[in-house]
């Protein structure tokens, strides 16, 4: 007699459920994993940017840069430029595997440039998630007190 209680359609919903709070977990344990690219504090990445260990690539839009000022060590190199990467390309002297860090305001420009960077052929992307503004991974460059630099 088959148990009332263990159903296909349950079968399917609690495995469906179990599958979800595993990737759930996954992408709060390794974040880096989740998003396809190593992470930077901005601390970190201001630190490095400075000792040229890595390129610092802002890539948000002119008026962001102009309204916040640029991360001492960055270079202003907004995202939605049709030469992008050739841009980025020859700052990187044509090695697309040296390091290249990413930040924007908040994180999500970056975190997702970081990807496509990635399945581009650049082999050491790193996003810097708490962007200049802040995230609720952190202060963000500006509130952390770090150095910018003026656009005019």
């Amino acid at each position: 007699m088959p148990n009332p209680g263990l159903t296909r359609r349950g079968l399917l919903v609690g495995g469906t459920l179990a599958a979800g709070a595993g990737l759930a977990v996954w992408t709060t344990l390794f974040p880096d994993d989740a998003v396809g690219a190593r992470s930077l504090g901005v601390a970190e990445a201001h630190r490095a940017a400075l000792a040229g260990t890595i390129t610092l690539v802002d890539i948000r839009r002119p008026e962001e840069w102009k309204s916040t000022g640029l991360g001492e060590g960055a270079l202003p190199l907004d995202m939605r430029r049709p030469d992008f990467v050739a841009t980025l390309d020859a700052a990187l002297g044509g090695d697309r595997s040296r390091p290249v860090a990413l930040i924007c305001a908040s994180g999500v420009r970056s975190a997702r440039l970081a990807r496509a960077l990635a399945d581009a052929g650049f082999t050491d992307v790193r996003d810097v998630p708490e962007g200049m503004s802040g995230s609720r991974l952190g202060p963000g460059w500006v509130r952390s007190g770090l150095p910018v630099v003026a656009v005019p």
